[in-house]
C-alpha cells in the first residue's frame, strides 16, 4: 500500500527522485504537484543543453560535424520508423532482434524508452487535442506541448494497459527500465573514440571532448527538438487535408526535419499505414528507410495506405 504524500520525509523523495534519474522502476511517491514539472529530475535534461556550450572550448573539425551528423539520422530513423511506426502503431513486422537492435538505437536519443514512448503515443492518439491529451498546443500551450508535460511526475510511468502486445517482452521491459544505459555507452564511446583518433590520427582535428560535444550533446539536443515539433509545432502551423478531430496539420519542413513525421495530418487520418507521405511528392524518408529494410529481408508486411485513402487525397 502506497504511503500518502505527507507521511513520506522530503529526504526519502529527493532519494527516490534521483534514483529515476538511474531506475524507471522506482516508483515515485504520490504527489499533489503531480502535473507540475518536477525540478530535481529535470536537471539532466538543462545540463545536456547546457554542454552543448562546451563547442566553445573544442571547436569543430570536419570528422565531428560528420558524426554528429550521422547520429541524428540514425537515431531518427529509430525513434520514426521504430519508436512511432512500429512500438506505437504496428506499421509492419519484423524479428525480435532487429526490433530489439533498434530499440536500442532509439533509446540513445534520450527519449526514454520504446514502451514509454508507445504508450504516451498512443494515448496521445485516442485523446488528441482533447483536455487529456498530454501535449495538446492548443490546450495546454507551446512550451507545455513541446517539453513540459514529459518532465512532470504524472508523465513519468509507463502504463503497459496500453501495451497489450508489448508487455510481455523481458528485453523491452529492461530497456525501458535502464534506459538511461544507453545514451551513457553512447557519450562513453564517441568519447574514446575521439581520443583514438586525436592519437593516431592528428591531422583530423578532433578529440575526445570535440566528439562528445558534438556527436552526443548538440546531436542529442537538436535531434530532441526536431522530434518534439511534431507535438508542439505540426499541430498549429500547416495545411489540413483530412477533417479529423484533431488539429493536425500537414508541414513539409518539418517532415524534411523528421523524415516524413511532419505529415502529420496524414497520419492522425489514418495512422496504421508504414507510409506518412500519402502522396508522391510528399517526402518521407523513413518509408523509404523502412522499404530498404523490407528489401533485405529485415522486416516485412509494411501496411500500405489503403485505396480508400487514396481516393480522399485526390490519387
Amino acid at each position: 500500500m502506497q504511503q500518502p504524500p505527507e507521511s513520506v520525509p522530503r529526504w526519502r523523495r529527493a532519494l527516490i527522485r534521483l534514483r529515476m534519474w538511474f531506475d524507471t522502476d522506482a516508483t515515485p511517491v504520490p504527489d499533489r504537484l503531480a502535473h507540475r514539472i518536477d525540478w530535481l529530475r529535470v536537471a539532466p535534461f538543462v545540463a545536456m543543453h547546457l554542454a552543448c556550450l562546451g563547442v566553445i572550448w573544442v571547436g569543430t573539425s570536419a570528422v565531428a560535424l560528420a558524426v554528429a551528423l550521422a547520429l541524428y539520422a540514425l537515431r531518427m530513423f529509430a525513434i520514426t520508423g521504430f519508436y512511432h511506426r512500429y512500438f506505437s502503431h504496428r506499421a509492419f513486422k519484423t524479428s525480435r532482434p532487429v526490433r530489439f537492435a533498434f530499440a536500442l538505437v532509439g533509446a540513445a536519443c534520450v527519449q526514454r524508452g520504446p514502451l514509454w514512448w508507445a504508450a504516451h503515443h498512443r494515448y496521445h492518439h485516442w485523446h488528441a487535442d482533447t483536455e487529456r491529451d498530454p501535449h495538446s498546443p492548443a490546450v495546454h500551450g507551446f512550451l507545455w506541448s513541446h517539453a513540459g508535460w514529459f518532465l512532470t511526475p504524472a508523465a513519468f510511468g509507463t502504463d503497459l494497459v496500453r501495451l497489450p502486445d508489448l508487455r510481455h517482452c523481458p528485453e523491452l521491459r529492461w530497456l525501458d527500465r535502464y534506459d538511461t544505459v544507453i545514451p551513457v555507452v553512447l557519450a562513453l564511446l564517441l568519447y574514446g573514440c575521439g581520443v583514438v583518433l586525436q592519437h593516431d590520427f592528428p591531422r583530423l582535428g578532433t578529440s575526445g571532448p570535440q566528439l562528445l560535444v558534438w556527436g552526443f550533446f548538440i546531436s542529442t539536443v537538436v535531434l530532441f527538438h526536431a522530434t518534439v515539433t511534431i507535438n508542439s509545432l505540426a499541430h498549429r502551423f500547416g495545411r489540413r487535408r483530412f477533417d479529423t478531430q484533431d488539429q493536425s496539420r500537414n508541414n513539409f519542413w518539418l517532415a524534411l526535419l523528421t523524415f516524413g513525421e511532419g505529415w502529420h495530418n496524414n497520419h492522425h487520418f489514418y495512422p496504421g499505414s508504414a507510409r506518412q507521405g500519402f502522396r508522391w511528392w510528399e517526402l518521407d524518408l523513413t518509408w523509404y528507410g523502412l522499404k530498404f529494410l523490407a528489401a533485405l529481408g529485415l522486416i516485412w508486411d509494411l501496411k500500405p495506405v489503403p485505396a480508400w485513402v487514396h481516393r480522399k487525397t485526390g490519387h
